[in-house]
């Protein structure tokens, strides 16, 4: 039997975890998407990373993977996907969901608090 601590435990090894200064470097590059897993209701309370595609973590595999109908085409395998949440751990876990799909560069941030905190701007969710 897993549990969630196996879970997070795995994702964590898998899917580096980087500051809010790498995460907007990185940000600033075309080939990079910036990937918000939160819910709908959290993104309109609090915003989102400036040009940050949203995505709810439920919604996640049906976006990404090309051979759904729900496919959306900002996700490219050959991009850098830094992914985050409220506080890391959906993130983790959807970093590590996007590894196995096939994306080779996938980093969690953390916390939508660590964008924030580190200087990264805000727009409207």
């Amino acid at each position: 039997m897993i549990t969630v601590k196996d879970m997070l435990a795995a994702a964590n090894a898998a899917v580096p975890r980087i500051g809010a200064a790498e995460a907007r470097a990185l940000a600033a590059d075309p080939r990079t998407v910036l990937l918000d897993v939160r819910d709908a209701a959290e993104v309109k309370a609090s915003g989102k990373a400036k040009g940050a595609l949203a995505v709810s973590r439920g919604l996640l595999e049906f976006r990404a993977d090309p051979e759904s109908p729900l496919h959306d085409a900002a996700f490219d395998r050959a991009k850098t996907i830094i992914v985050y949440c409220a506080s890391g751990g959906r993130s983790a876990l959807a970093g590590k969901t996007l590894k196995d799909m096939g994306y080779a560069d996938v980093r969690n941030l953390g916390g939508f608090k660590d964008w924030v905190e580190g200087g990264g701007e805000v727009e409207p969710g």
